[in-house]
């Protein structure tokens, strides 16, 4: 058995036995939920959240304590990584730290050094399933929860800000998410996740490429290499059939919604972006990121993208950690061009970005040359000015030496401040208006620390 997969496999069992199960599980009672329907509205907010399964190193975004971790570490760091920069915040320039100290300079981006659970302290559990899944959740200890995104659809629907009408008000670009789990819901239809890929292919286009059964034998022996080109009579008389062969209801109406749909989407794809002065790379993961501002530029119906970060790489860095220093240049590179791409389109005040992951990772770099599960982690957010003061940097760390072999720890330093995971799920829900975010985490409250106007 690999390194990688016995410490998944011993994380996982561990995780099971450790975390409790919730005495409230099936009863959270979202008519207790608080709204304020100015706020959402002043707010206007709209969300990519950009998950970095698999758990990063908290190091790109912070090496202020660098100098003490090298003496510590198993492996050399400057054998291995040869020349390590720091900038003026302390984010290490060769892992995307020159952009963000670029983000954090033109009041752009705002850094917390400090997500760190003393719930998963005191459990140990640093498991890749549990984590995910309390992040996704908002909850440290029901594990019947729903996500994060379907209580927020499920609040806007009952206080009436978000219908049947809305379009395409959630989204996914990155397949099942917990961040839309429902196990305690009865989900309205056109409140779940919309799948999208970064190509923006249209889930409600007819595809008739391949499906030979769609055309008469006159059309295809007539045109055998070409029949393809009777698709738009073919889209009118199948719409003419729905609307012939249907009572009038749903049925009818959804037939109507799925050409309006359709040339919705065309519409987005086809829009085009303005020009900046960093252009987009050319990979899934920027394609993606610039197909969902595409969407939240011309649908200000779509509340919330779920990007993930496929096209990167997953972020389970216990060996080989010059790919996570790669994948940290890449993932900020694109992020500089959407940033740009957003304020090209004024956009800057209601979109926001939102990044993290399962959790942070250790600071000994072992002998695979990587970093094991860690319970400390940066989350990066983005934009949203219309809601987000800027603050920066927020934070600070210190060393944990345990004494063990590979048990090298940043934590939160003394009177700095510090929050549980749930509070980023808190943050998520009061800029949609919910004012009373700790009925939904279990008790924690959003991120503060002068984030908020």
């Amino acid at each position: 058995m690999t390194r990688r997969n016995f410490l998944k496999t011993t994380s996982a069992v561990t995780a099971g036995l450790l975390l409790p199960h919730s005495a409230y599980a099936d009863t959270i009672d979202l008519s207790k939920v608080t709204f304020d329907q100015e706020i959402y509205e002043s707010n206007n907010a709209q969300t990519i959240m950009i998950f970095l399964y698999g758990g990063a190193s908290e190091l790109a975004g912070n090496i202020t304590n660098l100098q003490e971790i090298k003496p510590e570490s198993q492996s050399s760091y400057d054998n291995y990584f040869g020349d390590i920069t720091a900038t003026t915040d302390g984010f290490w320039q060769e892992a995307g730290g020159s952009i963000m100290q670029e983000l954090v300079d033109n009041q752009e981006m705002n850094v917390f050094r400090t997500c760190f659970s003393k719930i998963r302290d005191e459990q140990n559990n640093k498991s890749h399933d549990s984590c995910v899944h309390q992040n996704q959740t908002g909850t440290m200890s029901n594990e019947a929860a729903a996500g994060v995104f379907t209580n927020i659809a499920k609040v806007l629907y009952q206080k009436g800000v978000i219908d049947e009408n809305s379009k395409l008000p959630f989204i996914t670009m990155e397949g099942d998410s917990t961040f839309f789990a429902t196990p305690t819901y009865s989900l309205e239809t056109f409140l779940k996740a919309n799948a999208f890929d970064a190509d923006l292919n249209n889930p409600y286009e007819r595809r008739y490429d391949d499906q030979w059964y769609y055309y008469t034998r006159a059309e295809r022996d007539a045109n055998p290499d070409n029949y393809r080109d009777s698709r738009a009579s073919l889209d009118i008389a199948m719409d003419s059939l729905a609307q012939n062969k249907n009572n009038s209801g749903k049925i009818k109406d959804n037939f109507d919604k799925r050409v309006e749909l359709q040339n919705f989407i065309n519409g987005i794809k086809d829009a085009t972006v303005p020009d900046i002065a960093t252009p987009y790379r050319d990979n899934y993961f920027a394609d993606k990121l610039q197909s969902a501002i595409k969407i939240l530029v011309k649908n200000p119906d779509t509340k919330v993208i779920s990007l993930g970060s496929g096209g990167l790489g997953g972020w389970d860095d216990h060996s080989e950690g010059r790919e996570y220093r790669d994948r940290m240049q890449d993932l900020f590179e694109a992020l500089k061009s959407a940033m740009e791409h957003i304020k090209a389109e004024n956009k800057e005040g209601n979109i926001n970005i939102v990044i993290w992951g399962d959790f942070g990772r250790g600071v000994n770099l072992n002998n695979s040359l990587g970093w094991d599960h860690g319970n400390l982690q940066n989350v990066y957010m983005l934009g949203g000015r219309n809601y987000f003061n800027h603050l920066g940097v927020v934070g600070e760390t210190k060393l944990v030496k345990t004494g063990e072999v590979n048990r090298l720890y940043l934590q939160p330093a003394e009177n700095s401040y510090w929050f549980e995971p749930a509070s980023v799920a808190a943050t998520l829900y009061k800029i949609y208006g919910i004012t009373n975010p700790q009925y939904l985490t279990g008790g924690h409250g959003s991120i503060e620390a002068g984030l908020f106007t």
